[in-house]
């Protein structure tokens, strides 16, 4: 696993087991993320075809994905199937708006940025990510 790229999805603790365990289960086929954190972060975007390690709270590596889809939008036009794919139960849009807002409105995600009032709109850009797993660690 030394060889591929890690794949973290939130921070830390209880939303990372929470998501890990929907990829592990296979109800969580897409996730998304900010644009502004790969250009923060310096990182290039992802890449489809490419495979990566998914680490648990523990940072130790439980899963490998490949991504199969990658592409850039406005929050405001998420529609409902990616909505639906990131396996978190969500039924609407607006639901899917709301719980990423909480994440992205939060304490962890603010105080990474280091701007306590960062707020989403529908011109924010995200990354939209769908992926397989090819192999449960």
């Amino acid at each position: 696993m030394t060889d591929l790229p890690t794949f973290q999805f939130a921070f830390p603790g209880p939303l990372r087991d929470l998501l890990v365990a929907a990829v592990l289960d296979g109800t969580k086929t897409s996730t998304s993320a900010l644009l502004q954190d790969y250009e923060i972060d310096g990182d290039p975007l992802p890449v489809e075809g490419t495979r990566h390690a998914v680490v648990d709270s523990d940072e130790r590596p439980v899963a490998v994905i490949e991504l199969v889809e990658v592409r850039v939008a406005r929050v405001g036009d998420v529609d409902l199937d990616f909505a639906r794919d990131e396996g978190e139960g969500y039924t609407s849009v607006a639901e899917w708006r709301a719980g990423h807002e909480d994440y992205w409105h939060g304490a962890d995600y603010r105080g990474w940025l280091g701007d306590p009032e960062f707020t989403v709109t529908d011109d924010t850009m995200a990354v939209l990510q769908r992926f397989r797993v090819v192999e449960r660690l």
